[in-house]
């Protein structure tokens, strides 16, 4: 992330205290609302509004998008003036204009406008420049550039109506900081989106496909945190046998960043090959697992629920499990009743291999739902954990008879409003 400059290196000592007072709480006004989250939009607009009126009477932001420019706000002490200003769509781009806006976004630095009745024959950009000053009733106006690492993201530009009023030198200097500091705050709020794009197709590029199980009715979700761009350990998978039954998995590897996702790529990959190859039960599966993970990678915690279900031609279904040290899987029946499969719990995968742990059983009734999920579906910070498995219960029973897709959909929406961490579902129909 870019650093800003001072706030006294554009408050001259020359002026007087009680200006240079006013001047440094406006940089510091400003410089919070910029800081206040990621959304620079947002910020800037909050830019506009801190300047508008101890600066200018009117202050617009325009943003560079693609060839073209967008104006993303007006302020101006009349409201309605403002409203006029904002028409939408994008206005044309700098390349083939002589206008001081688009001086100033091709490089020119700031610049001092007071003439604004000079025609603009095929000059669009120009003409729309023309109109902005018109609307705000413009005497004199001051465009300043949002630049960072030699690139323009936009401009600031100030309006006053006064003629009497011109920005004198160190009212520019003030101007050219606020263009600066927007600059710093939309080129890091467009750098997060992008980590957190790259981040959550990394993420998703990782977890399975499940379209290998046609003979089984499976929904699943992943969703990053919503306040950060990072990736996590969060992770399901899902796979045949070559008996004919299949095995469904979750799981959390401990660590919200690029490491984690690649130890859990790791690690789903060990149980594919282990679980095809070994045929054990799902409590032999994670031993050897637990073994291989601690014997030939870096991962250290990992919490994991591995699921066998059998799916024979006659005869009802069956779930064989075994848990290392992650929630209970749930089972939704169709009658609003629901159970938190519980049994062949034992502690996380990369304490000790050689520790003891079962392969528990039930037969799965028809219609019901079984949902394996990850922490981030129900827990939230300060909360007890009970709660958050009661509420899980309540929206699973009274979804249980929904179609699978809409059951996923609207647990992950009525549980995920205050979501803190990624989550990670995978939900089974028996028919």
């Amino acid at each position: 992330m870019k650093r800003e400059r001072p706030l006294s290196a554009v408050v001259s000592e020359e002026l007087p205290p009680e200006v240079a007072e006013a001047r440094l709480r406006l940089l510091a006004d400003v410089s919070r609302a910029l800081a206040s989250g990621l959304d620079a939009e947002e910020s800037l607009r909050r830019l506009a509004r801190l300047v508008v009126p101890q600066l200018a009477d009117a202050c617009v932001v325009d943003v560079v998008e693609g060839r073209g420019v967008r104006r993303l706000t007006a302020t101006d002490r009349d409201a309605e003036r403002a409203l006029r200003v904002l028409s939408g769509g994008l206005l044309p781009g700098p390349d083939d204009s002589a206008c001081a806006l688009a001086k100033v976004l091709r490089g020119a630095g700031s610049v001092v406008v007071t003439d604004f009745d000079a025609p603009a024959p095929d000059d669009p950009l120009r003409a729309a420049q023309r109109t902005l000053y018109r609307t705000l009733g413009a005497r004199s106006a001051l465009i300043v550039p949002m630049r960072v690492r030699r690139q323009q993201l936009g401009a600031l530009t100030f309006v006053r109506r006064a003629a009497s009023a011109p920005f004198d030198e160190q009212e520019q200097a003030l101007a050219a900081d606020l263009g600066h500091r927007a600059a710093l705050a939309l080129d890091n709020a467009r750098l997060y989106a992008l980590q957190q794009h790259t981040a959550e197709q990394l993420q998703l590029s990782l977890l399975p496909d499940l379209t290998g199980l046609a003979h089984l009715q499976l929904a699943a979700r992943y969703l990053a945190a919503r306040e950060r761009a990072e990736v996590g350990g969060d992770w399901y998978d899902a796979f045949p046998l070559p008996d004919g039954s299949a095995i469904l998995a979750i799981g959390d590897v401990v660590g919200h960043d690029l490491a984690a996702a690649v130890r859990m790529g790791q690690l789903r990959n060990m149980l594919r090959a282990l679980a095809y190859d070994s045929g054990d039960d799902p409590a032999g599966v994670m031993r050897r697992l637990d073994a291989v993970m601690q014997g030939l990678t870096s991962i250290e915690l990992v919490t994991a629920v591995i699921a066998r279900v059998e799916t024979p031609a006659s005869g009802p279904w069956r779930l064989t499990w075994t848990n290392a040290g992650h929630l209970p899987p749930l089972l939704a029946r169709p009658d609003g009743r629901t159970l938190l499969l519980e049994e062949g719990h034992a502690p996380v995968l990369g304490v000790d291999p050689a520790l003891a742990r079962e392969t528990a059983t039930i037969v799965l009734p028809p219609g019901a739902t079984l949902l394996l999920y990850t922490d981030g579906l129900i827990e939230r910070p300060g909360e007890d954990i009970g709660h958050g498995l009661t509420r899980l219960r309540q929206h699973a029973a009274a979804l249980a008879r929904e179609p699978l897709a809409v059951f996923r959909d609207e647990l992950l929406t009525r549980l995920s409003d205050d979501q803190h961490d990624d989550v990670a579902v995978l939900a089974l129909r028996i028919p």
